[in-house]
């Protein structure tokens, strides 16, 4: 059974400052992930974490993470921003983007970050863009199809926007080799949130196959393999945690046997986790305020899908604990909702839960990835603050609320409408 990492009491002095809802996350959890996660791939003496900023774009939580040796994967111009500012410099970051516009380009190479390409023609365009390639390039391999490894785990590369075909892969190396490129990087993302210790040993056998064709065919040598993300969380209760000790090792046992005796003892292996690294040390925390007993019972929370879009969006399970009631019987039936004007707009439908009533506090599990940052401005709900349980027991405010001020800011170029920018209520 899923346990909150907050207890009733602790919310209820946390709402005399922060009002619900709020998403807070586990510092001490996050850090002894962290630390499993180096430790599982300590084998390799290039190991390294580049945690993904589009899960959890916060300053704070990439503090956390650059302490413990981490560097950031960025997709965007901002996420770049955000990385330079946490202090993370050159190839502590690691560039994957894809449809990119030149300017993101340019910044990425001023902060020599390290680029990883997602189509053959982006070779052309990045050359025209800064003048002259980066001595270190990666490029994104999608080898098409369908990746399967069970029943259960199953994605279609062929179907996906991103990366190279295996003949455009060989071509591009070939090319950047030609153009004074001295360090070549491989990287590949072919399943989301597998739940099974299986997925980064197959991955790693795809890339590490392909590497060594690389070499024997081209003479490029790869310095780097980004498996990417793709390990995932149990998001339902019934489902077994991945084991990452086991997932590192069983790495190392395909890289002795495919890279080792190719003479690639030397490559460096390279994640970019999101959800695995930070999504169970995530709550959304909201309050119970309306009942409604119609076709159903209906439980109206203050947080809607602004602070939380995966159900509405496509279904995903996320675990509810009502806090205080932990060892209550779960023998109550209802759909749990947010106030958008839309009828997707529920957190759980048909959940068995203790009896709810107003006031109550909710606490909504695994939203530490893929949770605040997917949020929106729909119907005019403002974003929520987010909080930070830190190792010693205490709650910082790591980002405020967001005010109407802020919603009306993009009209401050209106005389006319600028006045709503300075209304806070």
């Amino acid at each position: 059974m899923k346990k909150a990492f907050v207890t009733k009491e602790m919310v209820e002095e946390a709402v005399k400052k922060y009002p619900t809802p709020f998403h807070i996350y586990d510092e001490a959890g996050i850090k002894e992930n962290a630390r499993k996660l180096k430790e599982a791939f300590s084998w390799n003496k290039g190991y390294k974490e580049y945690f993904a900023v589009k899960a959890t774009p916060n300053p704070f939580i990439l503090e956390v993470l650059k302490d413990l040796g981490c560097g950031t994967d960025c997709s965007s111009y901002t996420e770049l921003m955000l990385s330079d500012a946490v202090g993370f410099k050159g190839s502590e970051i690691m560039f994957s983007s894809n449809d990119t516009p030149a300017e993101e380009f340019a910044y990425a190479a001023k902060l020599g970050a390290t680029i990883n390409l997602d189509d053959i023609t982006h070779i052309d365009f990045l050359e025209k863009t800064i003048g002259k390639l980066p001595e270190t390039l990666s490029l994104r391999y999608n080898p098409g199809g369908v990746f399967k490894i069970s029943t259960d785990i199953m994605d279609k590369p062929g179907d996906a926007k991103y990366g190279l075909t295996r003949e455009q892969l060989f071509e591009a190396y070939g090319i950047l080799k030609e153009k004074g490129v001295k360090r070549f990087g491989m990287h590949a993302f072919l399943a989301s949130n597998t739940v099974t210790n299986e997925y980064y040993p197959t991955l790693a056998r795809e890339l590490f196959t392909t590497a060594v064709d690389v070499k024997e065919k081209l003479g490029v040598e790869i310095s780097f393999i980004n498996l990417s993300g793709g390990i995932g969380i149990p998001y339902t209760p019934d489902q077994e945690p991945n084991d990452i000790a086991v997932i590192g090792s069983r790495v190392k046992e395909v890289y002795d046997e495919v890279l080792v005796p190719a003479g690639l003892s030397d490559v460096s292996i390279f994640t970019e986790l999101g959800r695995f690294m930070l999504a169970p040390f995530g709550m959304l925390v909201t309050k119970a305020i309306h009942e409604k007993h119609t076709h159903k019972e209906y439980i109206g929370v203050d947080a809607c899908a602004v602070n939380l879009m995966r159900p509405a969006m496509y279904g995903a399970y996320h675990h509810i604990t009502v806090l205080g009631k932990e060892n209550e019987k779960a023998d109550h039936m209802y759909d749990v909702t947010g106030s958008l004007c839309e009828n997707n707009d529920k957190f759980a439908i048909d959940r068995m839960l203790p009896e709810i009533e107003m006031g109550d506090y909710l606490a909504i599990h695994d939203t530490g990835a893929h949770g605040f940052a997917m949020g929106y401005n729909y119907n005019g709900k403002l974003k929520s603050s987010e909080l930070l349980l830190k190792e010693d027991g205490s709650i910082e405010l790591i980002r405020r609320a967001e005010r109407p001020s802020d919603y009306f800011a993009t009209f401050d170029c209106f005389d006319k409408y600028a006045f709503l920018a300075k209304k806070e209520s």
